[in-house]
């Protein structure tokens, strides 16, 4: 007896992780989003995001088709000091996302920099992207250039590389090199595997020394190289798929990417 043909099964996937990789938010923001009522699948209203869908289903958000994945991008950005790295700031303060070129598609940020901190912040049109390099597990180095007040020394900055509790929070050990003394100042180089909350900051001030200047030069692989304050530059995508171990279906764009310069602008977003 023949036994019928078995049509195959469409592959699916958590909603959450559809919505991420739409470039609609982080998995874990587009959790709080169907948290919140805001997607329908198949005309639906859903509020768990304990759903399975296929690309057969109809998802809306805010009552908007969602747009269709979009190959993972990644773009390397120059941040000013003066920005703040969220999408909204409640205290009516620029964000990056204000000052970003308008030709820019729907990124997100990958961690943060904080309001003073200026340098290399990575940005992905996809969320699976931002989770991955977020995790504590993937633990790529970040490393900084950071001006300080004050004449440190080695046994000053020991603690740092033995690692150090500050308000109850236990930094890691940080590798820290004195470049050079300039008059009332001097510039270190700071590496680190984790970020928490300014923890540069508050780290060196727990040695006695003051943070005036900080700027992330590297995250992993990516360096900040020649990037102006301001400029954005996108990686090849066979870079993105390289250093981050994905499977693309389409390795063009092997030219030189461009460097795109931030319009004097506001408003972006």
């Amino acid at each position: 007896m023949n036994k019928p043909a078995s049509s195959k099964t469409p592959e699916s996937n958590r909603i959450a992780k559809v919505l991420s990789r739409a470039g609609v938010a982080s998995r874990r923001e587009a959790e709080r989003m169907i948290e919140a009522g805001r997607v329908a699948v198949n005309g639906k209203q859903i509020t768990s995001p304990a759903l399975n869908v296929t690309d057969a289903d109809v998802i809306t958000l805010d009552g908007k088709p969602i747009a269709a994945a979009e190959p993972p991008r990644m773009w390397l950005y120059n941040k000013p000091a003066g920005l703040v790295t969220t999408t909204r700031d409640e205290k009516g303060r620029e964000t990056i996302f204000d000052a970003l070129p308008n030709d820019l598609p729907r990124v997100m940020s990958v961690g943060r920099l904080d309001l003073s901190s200026e340098g290399l912040l990575l940005l992905t049109n996809d969320g699976e992207i931002k989770r991955k390099l977020e995790l504590p597990s993937t633990g790529w180095l970040r490393r900084y250039r950071v001006r300080v007040k004050g004449r440190p020394t080695d046994v000053m900055l020991e603690p740092l590389r033995k690692g150090i509790t500050v308000e109850g929070d236990r930094f890691q050990p940080m590798t820290v090199t004195l470049d050079r003394q300039q008059g009332a100042n001097a510039w270190l180089t700071v590496g680190l595997r984790e970020g928490k909350n300014r923890e540069i900051r508050r780290a060196m001030e727990a040695v006695g020394l003051s943070v005036n200047r900080l700027i992330r030069i590297s995250y992993g692989p990516f360096q900040l190289g020649e990037l102006k304050s301001g400029e954005v530059e996108e990686l090849r995508r066979r870079v993105v798929r390289d250093q981050l171990g994905l499977s693309l279906e389409d390795d063009s764009g092997t030219a030189k990417p461009k460097k795109v310069h931030r319009p004097p602008r506001k408003g972006r977003r």
